[in-house]
């Protein structure tokens, strides 16, 4: 397994199921293995909150063994929050992450760095980190040129984001139909 994998794709490509099958495929090898999920969705509506209960639930059915942090915000931290050898990390997904960064809900709360720091300062987290790391985000970058400032901006902040990650990753899989193409390999 590559130390570090960035699983991008499409909404309802699989990177998720993917994801998961590398947890569960981790657990495998030891009981001293540990595999955490560290989940940046909020819940901000009713659908939302039907989304993530249905995920969670999924997600426990699917690996038993997959603990759940949710963390919307301070990614970086959380990542380090669990760096050890024998537990895999995975974060899902980046794309909300940076739209928690980009466009809070919660006006009032108080903002975090800018994005462009958070994102720095993740890229440090998944090269120092110990154990196994899966990172899973969306690739929005493939279509029509959205309308609007504000959604191209975020399009362009989101392809920035995936060039960083994917840099600093040994694998990057992009997900199409539930099937995997390899992008980049460890060499």
């Amino acid at each position: 397994m590559a130390e570090r994998e960035f699983v991008l794709g499409g909404q309802k490509s699989g990177k998720s199921r993917h994801a998961e099958q590398r947890a569960a495929d981790w657990l495998a090898r030891s009981p001293q293995h540990r595999a955490v999920l560290i989940a940046t969705a909020q819940p901000w509506d009713d659908e939302m909150r039907e989304r993530i209960a249905r995920h969670r639930a999924d997600r426990a059915e699917r690996v038993p063994g997959l603990a759940t942090v949710e963390e919307p915000i301070a990614l970086a931290e959380a990542i380090a929050a669990h760096d050890n050898p024998d537990t895999l990390v995975i974060v899902d997904c980046l794309t909300l992450w940076l739209t928690n960064l980009l466009m809070p809900a919660d006006t009032d709360a108080a903002r975090p760095a800018s994005s462009s720091a958070q994102a720095a300062m993740l890229s440090i987290a998944i090269r120092e980190r110990r154990g196994p790391l899966v990172l899973v985000g969306n690739e929005i970058g493939l279509g029509v040129i959205p309308m609007g400032r504000e959604v191209r901006a975020f399009v362009d902040a989101l392809g920035r984001l995936n060039q960083e990650v994917a840099a600093a990753c040994d694998r990057v899989t992009l997900m199409a139909a539930g099937l995997p193409l390899t992008l980049k390999a460890p060499s």
